[in-house]
């Protein structure tokens, strides 16, 4: 790995140390009651907003641990050409942020019994057909 990103990274360490709002973004969860406001999402929304676009295909999202599966989405969902972190989930863990029961559920190694649950309803197709018509959609 080049010295960029170490400098990005060690960055990412000083924020979360600091743990001050900025334009950087840190975990956010405690203080504002919102349980998806993980640093990379943060970080990802005052990117957007920022930038004026939700796609962020010329950015780095550098962060301190590995990214959980929610913020692994937002990251793909935002179009980020790359992201660097320095700790392993596992280390999250140690720490009481331990996600593997999530990645368990998405892979299908672990169900959970009456999460998702499909109610079909046509009404829902007619939503999507009078989407799919729209003149002036933007899809993404």
């Amino acid at each position: 790995m080049g010295t960029e990103e170490e400098k990005f990274l060690l960055l990412a360490c000083e924020e979360a140390e600091k743990g001050v709002q900025s334009a950087v973004g840190h975990n956010e969860v405690l203080k504002t009651n919102d349980p998806t406001a993980h640093a990379e999402v943060t970080v990802i929304r005052r990117a957007a907003a920022k930038l004026g676009t939700w796609q962020l295909s010329d950015c780095i999202l550098y962060s301190s641990c590995k990214p959980c599966p929610m913020c692994f989405g937002a990251a793909l969902w935002s179009r980020v050409e790359k992201v660097y972190y320095c700790l392993e989930d596992c280390d999250a863990a140690e720490e009481g942020f331990d996600d593997s029961e999530f990645y368990d559920i998405i892979t299908g190694r672990k169900k959970k019994e009456q999460f998702l649950c499909s109610v079909p309803l046509e009404r829902a197709k007619l939503a999507m057909k009078m989407w799919r018509q729209k003149p002036d959609k933007s899809p993404y």
